[in-house]
């Protein structure tokens, strides 16, 4: 149950939000907008708002946006003159499309923000001390929480990756000499590292934890979004190609993993939120028909030719790519269903 409400919750955040970047983008190009439903299937509740249709559905899945002249349609339902999705200029319907994506991206950025700033991330860009683990050498020598390492046998040690190998050499020499710092005092400690039953010394400490300012979380947050998606993309090619064999996760997957990172606290669910935004909003912009991505490709390729695919044949097309989408969500989910069971 905690599975299936985790996964409603994702997906319903997922799907508004790149609804509402389409509803947003067609109301500033003056794009009419028939409905904006909440869930799929019959509807509950509806309101009659000034400009929109707003309704409620009976299951709660995601939603849609109804743009007036896309052949959706409804009986009774009048286009204004001029505000018709294909009455606008093609660069005007680029950006509707391309916007619902874009607004995912951005949650999947913002999310980011709010888990560097309110959660942060471990620390190994310095040597400040953030736990000491009980039973081993650093809690025996009275090493505390805030400390910084300064130098391990008198070698200075800025990063939490080079103090460690320095430790771990050093220790099978003998025992390590710290020069430590503690608030505004600074003294030496010599602590013998015995091997665990490993066979590996360990000294008994983990790194702190860094809450990242709200600008440099923003910044952060930026670079840590284009290199995903440059990785994500990398990874796409490489599964196309067949260079690398990629396991896919559909909605069984999806919904196994959101109720893990629920259990797991708020942090975690941030995460996975974040991170499925981010695979929806680049998925979404993959030129396959049926996707905003197969949509934009014809878009584009309007804008260039300075003519438009015949709405039949483009129909045709979106609909061949909508039903290999579904046959293609069946095997996933069959896939997903062999592995939990």
């Amino acid at each position: 149950m905690a599975s299936l409400v985790s996964f409603l919750v994702v997906i319903g955040i997922c799907v508004v939000v790149h609804e509402c970047g389409h509803y947003i983008s067609a109301r500033i190009f003056d794009v009419q907008v028939h409905e904006f439903a909440f869930g799929m299937g019959p509807v509950l509740l509806q309101r009659k708002g000034k400009h929109t249709l707003w309704s409620l559905r009976v299951f709660p899945v995601g939603g849609f946006v109804r743009l007036a002249g896309m052949e959706e349609d409804h009986e009774g339902e009048v286009v204004d003159a001029g505000r018709g999705f294909f009455d606008k200029a093609a660069w005007k319907r680029f950006l509707i499309l391309f916007n619902g994506s874009l607004f995912n991206l951005l949650l999947a950025m913002l999310l980011t923000v709010f888990f560097l700033s309110g959660h942060g991330v471990v620390d190994l860009e310095s040597t400040a001390i953030g736990e000491i683990m009980e039973g081993y050498p650093a809690q025996t020598a009275g090493i505390q929480p805030g400390d910084v390492i300064l130098s391990v046998n008198k070698v200075p040690v800025t990063s939490w990756r080079t103090m460690s190998e320095r430790i771990r050499s050093g220790a099978l020499e003998g025992p390590v000499q710290f020069s430590i710092r503690r608030g505004e005092r600074t003294f030496d400690l010599t602590v013998p590292i015995p091997p665990d039953s490993q066979g590996v010394p360990l000294l008994g400490i983990r790194p702190g934890m860094r809450q990242y300012p709200f600008f440099e979380a923003l910044s952060s947050a930026f670079a840590y979004t284009v290199n995903m998606t440059v990785e994500m993309i990398r990874g796409i090619v490489r599964w196309v190609t067949g260079v690398e064999k990629v396991d896919v996760t559909g909605p069984v997957g999806i919904a196994s993993m959101a109720g893990e990172a629920a259990r797991r606290g708020i942090w975690p669910f941030v995460t996975f939120l974040a991170l499925i935004n981010l695979n929806l909003g680049l998925i979404n912009l993959l030129p396959f028909p049926a996707l905003d991505g197969g949509r934009l490709l014809f878009t584009a390729g309007e804008m260039i030719l300075r003519r438009r695919l015949p709405s039949k044949i483009e129909n045709i097309i979106h609909m061949s790519g909508f039903f290999l989408l579904i046959l293609l969500i069946l095997y996933v989910t069959w896939q997903d269903l062999l592995r939990l069971f």
